[in-house]
């Protein structure tokens, strides 16, 4: 078993035990988001449906496993949104790792991306996995731990440097601290979560047969970075309730009740309801040496395209960090940039919240956690691989009976 599916499963019991600590509040919740449910069913009409998206993997494995869809009301429906950074790292740029491996530079790389399939293949290989044998690839869970490996062995290597901005500000202090020996290079390959948010709005609303995304549930990790003033410019220009929440279920409750509400009152602000975490402005040195080290880009994301500034990538100041100018990694431009999901697969739908995994084909038949063929059922944030694990409701049955509830 993967060392983050055993983080994930650890926390779990956890997470469980605080949502029954607060059954009363929880049927409290749960009786409020039925009464404004009622009232925009009475305005909007019975056949409408409320769409909140969730943009974190976390909470919708949250989401998900407890079996929150069957606890709120039918007119209420929660879509996943690109909350997962393994789900949208391009192929081309796995191609280029799996060269590297193959050339003798060790690759540093999560547990995720170690498993996440190229569409083309390189030399018979389409994923690190497959290279092991051919190549050095080790696995790490953060950069320190290549940074100690990297410093050992003086080989020439390279960390796959994959995430959101939560994980930017350690790769920034790490450079500027001068904690990265000369042997090993970053492969940045960091994407920017509001730049995919507003693209996930855009094209939902292009979609006239479905109903408009009326709420967002923002992501809490993200958000102690960026602040929530990061989401505000969805409640300014889109005219729709913001929420940025923690990930307990209790967390979600609230911030799906916070979004009817706002939407009965004919409110669209942005409101924090992980207070314990996030600041309105966020992590300001984290931002600041974030900006230091990195400049923003233009960025392809898998299966859907480049996005105006959602990527960073290092200053010219650290060049010699860059796995890009030291090894040789090459970049994608607009111009070569081609649809790179495997025939059949829908993950891009998925992760824009256009299609539930459900209605791939391929889901759990050629595609499965155990072989998974297409990205979003690589990672435990993607959506493919949550639903697999935790399609069935989850824990739903069993806490709407501890709750007195009726789904």
């Amino acid at each position: 078993m993967e060392e983050s599916t055993r983080y994930f499963l650890s926390i779990a019991d956890k997470i469980e035990k605080a949502f029954r600590e607060n059954r009363e509040l929880v049927k409290a919740v749960i009786k409020k988001i039925n009464e404004y449910s009622k009232v925009l069913e009475s305005v909007y009409g019975k056949d409408f449906r409320f769409k909140i998206m969730n943009f974190c993997g976390t909470h919708e494995w949250t989401v998900t496993h407890f079996g929150i869809r069957s606890l709120v009301p039918k007119n209420i429906e929660l879509v996943a949104g690109p909350g997962c950074p393994v789900c949208v790292t391009p192929s081309h740029f796995i191609e280029e790792a799996i060269k590297l491996a193959l050339d003798g530079i060790t690759v540093y790389t999560y547990g995720d991306t170690y498993r996440l399939r190229a569409l083309n293949s390189v030399r018979g290989y389409r994923s690190l996995s497959e290279v092991r044998g051919e190549g050095t690839v080790k696995l790490v869970t953060s950069l320190v731990d290549a940074i100690k490996d990297a410093g050992k062995t003086n080989r020439e290597s390279v960390f796959i440097g994959i995430g959101f901005e939560t994980v930017a500000p350690g790769y920034a202090s790490a450079i500027l601290k001068g904690l990265v020996p000369e042997n090993l290079k970053i492969m940045s390959l960091v994407k920017l979560t509001p730049p995919a948010m507003f693209y996930s709005l855009e094209i939902l609303r292009e979609k006239p047969t479905e109903p408009p995304v009326m709420g967002v549930i923002a992501p809490g990790h993200v958000s102690t970075v960026t602040g929530a003033k990061a989401w505000s410019v969805v409640s300014e220009n889109y005219g729709i309730p913001v929420v940025v929440s923690g990930f307990e279920p209790v967390d979600v409750l609230l911030s799906i009740l916070e979004i009817l509400k706002q939407l009965v009152k004919g409110e669209a602000k942005t409101v924090i309801e992980y207070k314990r975490a996030v600041t309105w402005h966020g992590d300001l040195r984290a931002q600041r040496i974030v900006a230091k080290v990195f400049r923003v880009v233009d960025d392809a994301w898998r299966g859907i395209g480049f996005l105006p500034k959602s990527g960073l990538r290092l200053r010219e100041e650290y060049r010699r960090y860059d796995a890009f100018e030291e090894l040789g990694v090459k970049e994608i431009k607009p111009s070569e940039w081609g649809y790179d999901l495997p025939p059949g697969c829908r993950c891009a739908e998925v992760t824009l919240g256009k299609a539930k995994p459900t209605d791939c084909p391929l889901f759990m038949r050629v595609c499965t956690p155990d072989k998974p063929y297409g990205p979003c059922m690589v990672s435990l944030e993607g959506a493919c691989a949550i639903w697999a694990r935790f399609g069935s409701g989850g824990l739903a049955d069993e806490i709407a009976k501890e709750l007195s509830l009726t789904i």
